[in-house]
């Protein structure tokens, strides 16, 4: 992996897919899909592929312009952050779809579970070696957690949310080792359900994440969020589930403290972990200043050392104008530029 500067900057995963490849419209009004939904690219099927390769180029070569020093491939080719993955996995019925309760309470289609959770291939090693064979940068790969695609899902087959947490983490676990094996310098899992469903997340979330990083080797990294800023407009002052992440077996731990002006104290329980420091408003398409950037970075510095912070956006940056995205991209790369000079 490649030397980062002190204050790193990155995405959380997603970048704005462009108008011509998926019709946002479509996208913005509902909630990201935990079942396939083929229906909102396009592109005719035979030419997808293609067209998902140039939107991810372009995706690249706006975080590279912009300055950052962590690059993923902008999930481009996803539908949702987790759907990509999870229904790609075996034991799954998914011509007749589950209902689940999504984390504003509303039922949503979900994968149904049928037979045992398992990876029969791998699902996102194409992606990674994509994406390093375009950038000489560091690069990330996201990979939606056990938890969460546990709490996605309805159960007809382990009749133990637990049990299938664990079966969701051993595919994970598969998964994130041929990653690495592809080129990815860091793989982050993403878990919003943790936040969401406290209750049950104190009782098996971290065992759960650490079973999908038993014997992982490469730098890991767990994200937590509010949810999207275009979807979930209320924002809590605090995490529900935050401080149990320091018995994680993860090296990073990414999290939204813009739009919630979340209390910056409860980073002093992290000790040991780096912290993706999300400092972007993704609610509010207008570009923050540099200036803006600087002391929301500066709130976490109490609690966190300079060189264990990463500058990132709250959540993904998925349902944001493009425009929008790519200036906020530079407001973090301009603020990283002053808060290494000090």
């Amino acid at each position: 992996m490649p030397v980062l500067p002190l204050f790193p900057t990155t995405l959380v995963g997603s970048f704005p897919q462009p108008e011509w490849l998926i019709d946002r419209a479509r996208l913005a009004g509902r909630f990201p899909p935990r079942v396939r939904a083929a229906e909102l690219w396009r592109p005719a099927p035979e030419h997808l592929a293609r067209a998902q390769e140039d939107a991810t180029l372009l995706a690249i070569r706006a975080q590279e312009d912009a300055g950052l020093d962590i690059l993923t491939d902008g999930e481009i080719r996803r539908e949702s952050y987790s759907n990509h993955f999870a229904t790609a996995l075996d034991g799954l019925d998914l011509d007749n779809p589950g209902e689940a309760l999504d984390r504003s309470g509303h039922p949503n289609p979900v994968p149904r579970v049928v037979g045992a959770v398992s990876r029969p291939r791998p699902v996102q090693v194409a992606d990674v070696r994509f994406l390093r064979e375009h950038t000489d940068r560091t690069i990330k790969v996201t990979v939606p957690g056990p938890f969460t695609m546990s709490q996605q899902a309805q159960d007809d087959h382990y009749g133990n949310p637990e049990s299938l947490a664990y079966a969701y983490a051993d595919a994970v676990n598969a998964e994130v080792r041929d990653l690495f094996a592809a080129g990815a310098d860091i793989v982050q899992l993403d878990e919003p359900y943790l936040q969401a469903r406290p209750e049950p997340a104190r009782a098996y979330g971290v065992p759960a994440l650490n079973r999908a990083l038993d014997g992982v080797t490469g730098t890991t990294a767990v994200h937590l969020c509010f949810g999207y800023a275009a979807i979930i407009h209320e924002r809590p002052s605090g995490y529900s589930f935050l401080p149990e992440l320091a018995d994680c077996a993860c090296d990073q731990v990414s999290i939204e403290t813009a739009q919630s002006h979340l209390d910056t104290s409860v980073l002093k329980h992290l000790t040991g972990k780096k912290i993706l420091l999300g400092v972007l408003d993704l609610s509010d398409p207008e570009v923050e200043s540099v200036d803006t950037v600087v002391e929301r970075v500066r709130r976490a510095l109490p609690y966190v050392a300079p060189e264990n912070v990463v500058i990132a956006p709250d959540c993904g940056m998925k349902y944001l104008p493009w425009e929008s995205a790519v200036g906020k991209m530079r407001a973090m790369a301009g603020a990283a530029e002053l808060l290494r000079r000090g």
